[in-house]
Order: structure tokens, then C-alpha cells, then sequence
């Protein structure tokens, strides 16, 4: 994984609620092992007709889309069954952070242990960012992983919650294992102190 610390980037807004993780990626493509390719499957019902091309009035085939990193969408995002292809599909299209004012904990958890950093804020936030992501359409939001802060275009900045070990995991771009494999030497000092 690549740490996230600090960055800046290109937003959009897909306001539906309670978008499930069979919209996000379809069952049918669960029966890959790797991260490879999953960004083409993102909401691939909606992004694609039934001969596979692409849908011009789904956000993320509009022009101004590409190259997004920052996704804000709707309530209760990443309802629905466990699967980690969700957060993969996501990252693999470009993603890093998802903005939203609940998510569900399943999906929250896959996303934190895969890399993709899931950012709650409080409605009337939410609803300036889908407003301001629909008026313009390079939209930019700074995300300061650091400080748990969300910089807005007018120089507010929002703190988001996240929790100490998850934090620490995405600041050093590792996973539960690259944790504790990092604390190795600790862990040898605990044992032999603590040998019977």
C-alpha cells in the first residue's frame, strides 16, 4: 500500500444513497484474486449499456471525471455484502479518499485495510461538498490524513474521525501483518523478557 499523508485532489459527487456493494461492483466480476483491472468493473451496471459502451450521463464517463481521486458520495455508502473488490474497484479507477456521512462498517473496514481512506463528515457539510462538486467541475478538496482535516475551497477545513491503529496503518502504507512485522523487534524484546 501507499501511505496516504497529505494530498489534493480532483472531486466528484455521486449523491445516491445507500449505494450497495453489488452497484459498486457487480457479483459477477468477484471471481478475480487480484486488484488488477477492478477500476474498469466500477459500477459497471451503471456506467456501461448492455453492449458495453459507456453510459454519457454517468459522472464518471463525463470528461471532467477523469483523473478524480476524491469520490463524495451519498448516505449509507458501501451497504450490502462483505467484498473486498469494492474498495480494490475503487482504488483501481483512481480513488483515494470516499466522503459520505455514513458508511456501512463492513465496507469502511475493507477500505481502511486496503488503503482507501473513508471520510465521514456531518450533513451540512456533505450537502456544500455535492453542491459545489455539481457546480464545478474541477472541483479540488485537500485531504490531511495527519491532522484528520478536509480543506474546502473557501479555506474551512473539517476534522473527520478515524481510529489510532487504522490512522497509523495508512500514514506508513501498511497492512494489519506489515504492522506488526514492523514492531518485530519489540515483539522478540517482549518474548524474551517475558520467557517462562
Amino acid at each position: 500500500m501507499e501511505p496516504i499523508k497529505k494530498f489534493t485532489g480532483k472531486t466528484v459527487g455521486l449523491p445516491s444513497t445507500d449505494v450497495d456493494t453489488d452497484q459498486i461492483i457487480p457479483a459477477r466480476y468477484l471471481k478475480a484474486t487480484d486488484k488488477k483491472g477492478m477500476g474498469e468493473v466500477l459500477f459497471y451496471d451503471w456506467r456501461y449499456d448492455e453492449n458495453g459502451d459507456p453510459k454519457p450521463e454517468f459522472i464518471l464517463n463525463q470528461p471532467h471525471s477523469q483523473n478524480a481521486t476524491i469520490l463524495v458520495a451519498g448516505n449509507n455508502f458501501g451497504c450490502g455484502s462483505s467484498r473486498e473488490h469494492a474498495p480494490w474497484a475503487l482504488q483501481g479507477y483512481g480513488f483515494q479518499a470516499i466522503i459520505s456521512t455514513q458508511f456501512a462498517d463492513i465496507f469502511r473496514n475493507n477500505s481502511l485495510k486496503n488503503g482507501l481512506l473513508p471520510i465521514v463528515v456531518d450533513k451540512e457539510t456533505h450537502e456544500q461538498l455535492l453542491d459545489l462538486a455539481a457546480e464545478d467541475p474541477e472541483l479540488e478538496l485537500s485531504v490531511d490524513l495527519e491532522t484528520q482535516t478536509l480543506g474546502l475551497p473557501d479555506g474551512r477545513r473539517v476534522e473527520f474521525p478515524i481510529d489510532p491503529f487504522s490512522k497509523e496503518c495508512l500514514l506508513n502504507g501498511v497492512d494489519e501483518l506489515g504492522y506488526l512485522l514492523r514492531r518485530e523487534n519489540e515483539i522478540e524484546q517482549y518474548e524474551t523478557a517475558n520467557a517462562k
